[in-house]
This record gives structure tokens, C-alpha cells and sequence, in this order.
């Protein structure tokens, strides 16, 4: 295809939506060649900006910015460009006619490739386009350790190129570089399997097992299991622990409607592990509220996080409380995961200011009960209502 003129187009609410990249080259009477104009994505049933920018090694806000997005919302068949991180300068190119095709800042592809705004740049010249770092924005709940695992990072090198220490805190809406090394950010997308690596926590004073896991997000008797270690064992400074960091490929969903059906033994509970804050939406009505995982094994034991989730959430169950469950997506780092939750508040409680007097209880795929160990029959239906199966 190549010289060939190519305008990708989508019909959004009746209208024809052009990209506005191909129409620069379009208007200019430009050849837009397959090479120049990158990876034209075509968006698929379920997916989101987050997962296509996994797909590619590139960051949502690299996507939006070269398509001109003003919102993560993108339809079933909209053609998104997906600039390559490298280009190879043709005949007649000059920074700005680059940084004009590709809808990149020129500050951009100057400070990049050490050029000032008068140099000459020759064909065959090869310049970067991207910044071969990611840039994650931190949601509430994340910690270095967490968006290290993430994106399969060390967490020394993530420490390292954003100024920070063991324990700098981190704060929702701060911008983290991600240097990208090792497998390219897709290999564990291709991946059709959860897999487990492993790394090494170093004790400090005060830590504990129970401290550990949650500061890596995954179980205590995980934890001891790998390290022979029993409830019992008292952990002393400079003690080394082997860290099992679980990788969770992307599943695809039915629909943007629904969610992922992942296992909670080997997939659900590392992404939404205790202490992490997530976003409910109930299935039927779309109503949402905010809760964080406070406790739980076999299940997901959690909490509103203030009196207006508990009202929002007490609403969708009549008004109120109920052992009744309903199909719910659990929206957590990006991901939207098929789940099944009741409203009964019950045991014990973590945050004492919510108007929630206990706990409540949020299934997934494979989950138990903590009374009998059994599976819920009610509870699995809906998981796979809220999946679309």
C-alpha cells in the first residue's frame, strides 16, 4: 500500500468522524504511506484506552494526544493511529512537517533527539518520536511496588528515575516515568495464561509477615508458603524474602458492557488485593460507588469508603440491607472485572466513619464462602451474567 492514500473514518452518532492525522496529510495532498502513518488500530467490543496502550507499549496519554481525544470514551470501530517510537526521515521532512503528521509537539521531537529548532535533519536519519519511557499517572491506592509490578519493572529503577525512596509517598493524579526494560510491555499481554515471577524484599524494622504481603498485594500464607515460613516466625532487618509477583494478561470481554471473567484464586485477588480502593458498578442500573478491600481469602471482604458509597450503595438494594447478591463490574487499575456482590453489613470493620457498621462481600469466579468453604451457586450465576455468558 505504499504511496497509496489511505482516510480512516468512523461513524459516531451519525456523523463521520475523521482522524485528524490523516486528514493533515490529506489536506497537504501528502502520500500517507504505512510507515508514516504508524499502526492504524481499529477499536474492538471491550476494549478500553488503557488495554490498546498495553497492547502497544505506549501510555493512554501518548494515544489520546495523537488522536485528539478529549476523553477516554472510544466506540466499537473507531481507527485510532498508533505512532511508531521510531521514524526514518524522508525526502522533503523538516521536524515540524514530522511533528504536524504524527500530532506530536515539536519541543517533543526536538528535546528527544538533542536537535534545536534550526538544525537539518537528512533522509535515512533515524528519530525518536516517543519518549521510550511510559508515563503512569497514579490512582488512588497505588504504590511504587504496585506499578512496578504493573508494567514489569524493578522497583529500583522505577525509585530511581522518578527521585524517589522505599518510602516516598505517592499521591493520585502524579505523573511516575516507567522506564521500560526487559520483556516489551505486549510479551505478557501475549501470554494466554497468568504466570508468576519472582523478586526479593529486603526487612526493614517493624516489618512483618502480615505488613509484607500487603505492601506486595498478595496473600500472607502465599507469603510463608514460598519462604517456609509459618505464623509463628519473627522476621529480623536485612532478612531476604522471595516475592512472588503475579502477571494477569488482559482477557477480551463481550462487550463494553461487561466485564472480565477472571479466576479469583489466580487472577481477581492480585489486582484488587487488601488495601486497594476500587470502583462498583452495579450491572442493571449502572449506579457506582467507591470501595476498598479490607480483608478476605476466599473473598473479597469490603467496605465503602464514605456515608455517600453506603447511601449510593444501599439505594441499589431497595434501600435496604440484603444478603441478595447482584451481578457487579469491579473497576480496578484499569481493568473491569465480572464479579457478584450482597450488601449485608456484618463482622468486623476497618473504616469506622462510612455509616456501614461491618463489612460486606464481593464474589468472582471460583470464589468461597469464609463460613463453609463452598461455592455460592447465586453468587457464580451472577459473576457470569455480569461476563456476559
Amino acid at each position: 500500500m505504499k504511496g497509496k492514500k489511505v482516510l480512516a473514518t468512523v461513524v459516531i452518532g451519525g456523523f463521520l468522524a475523521f482522524s485528524p492525522w490523516l486528514l493533515k496529510a490529506e489536506a497537504a495532498g501528502e502520500p500517507v504511506t504505512e510507515f508514516q502513518k504508524g499502526v492504524v488500530h481499529e477499536v474492538q467490543p471491550g476494549e478500553s484506552l488503557w488495554k490498546i496502550s498495553q497492547k502497544y507499549g505506549v501510555s493512554v496519554d501518548q494515544i489520546r494526544r495523537q488522536n485528539s481525544l478529549s476523553s477516554d470514551v472510544i466506540l466499537f470501530g473507531q481507527k485510532l493511529l498508533i505512532v511508531p517510537a521510531n521514524y526514518t526521515v524522508q525526502d522533503g521532512d523538516t521536524p515540524w512537517l514530522i511533528s504536524q503528521r504524527f500530532n506530536i509537539p515539536l519541543e517533543q521531537i526536538l528535546n528527544l533527539n538533542g536537535l534545536n529548532s534550526g538544525d537539518v535533519i537528512y533522509p535515512g536519519q533515524k528519530l525518536l518520536l516517543l519518549n521510550p519511557n511510559l508515563v503512569h499517572t497514579v490512582q488512588e491506592g497505588d504504590t511504587p511496588w504496585l506499578i512496578s509490578r504493573q508494567y514489569n519493572v524493578s522497583l529500583e529503577e522505577l525509585l530511581a528515575v522518578n527521585g524517589l525512596q522505599e518510602t516516598s509517598v505517592i499521591y493520585p493524579g502524579q505523573e511516575l516515568i516507567v522506564p521500560v526494560s526487559g520483556p516489551e510491555p505486549d510479551a505478557a499481554l501475549e501470554a494466554q495464561e497468568p504466570y508468576v515471577t519472582y523478586t526479593t524484599h529486603t526487612v526493614q524494622p517493624g516489618d512483618t509477615l502480615w505488613n509484607v504481603s500487603i505492601q506486595y498485594g498478595i496473600p500472607m500464607q502465599e507469603l510463608m508458603e514460598v519462604n517456609n515460613l509459618d505464623e509463628s516466625t519473627v522476621l529480623y532487618p536485612g532478612q531476604e524474602l522471595t516475592i512472588p509477583v503475579h502477571h494477569i494478561p488482559v482477557k477480551p470481554t463481550v462487550s463494553p458492557r461487561h466485564g472480565e471473567l477472571l479466576d479469583w484464586w489466580t487472577e481477581a485477588q492480585y489486582l484488587w488485593p487488601i488495601g486497594r480502593e476500587a470502583t462498583i458498578i452495579d450491572f442493571y442500573t449502572g449506579k457506582s460507588w467507591r470501595m476498598r478491600r479490607t480483608f478476605g481469602a476466599a473473598h473479597a471482604d469490603v467496605e465503602p469508603l464514605t456515608a455517600e458509597d453506603t447511601a449510593i450503595m444501599k439505594s441499589v438494594w431497595g434501600g435496604e440491607w440484603s444478603w441478595t447478591p447482584r451481578p457487579v463490574l469491579v473497576v480496578v487499575n484499569g481493568r473491569r472485572i465480572a464479579a457478584s456482590a450482597s450488601a449485608m453489613p456484618h463482622s468486623v470493620e476497618k473504616i469506622l466513619d462510612n455509616d456501614f457498621p461491618g463489612h460486606s462481600d464481593i464474589h468472582f469466579l471460583n470464589s468461597r464462602r469464609h463460613k463453609d468453604n463452598t461455592i455460592s451457586e447465586s453468587h457464580q450465576k451472577n459473576v457470569h451474567i455480569a461476563a456476559g455468558q
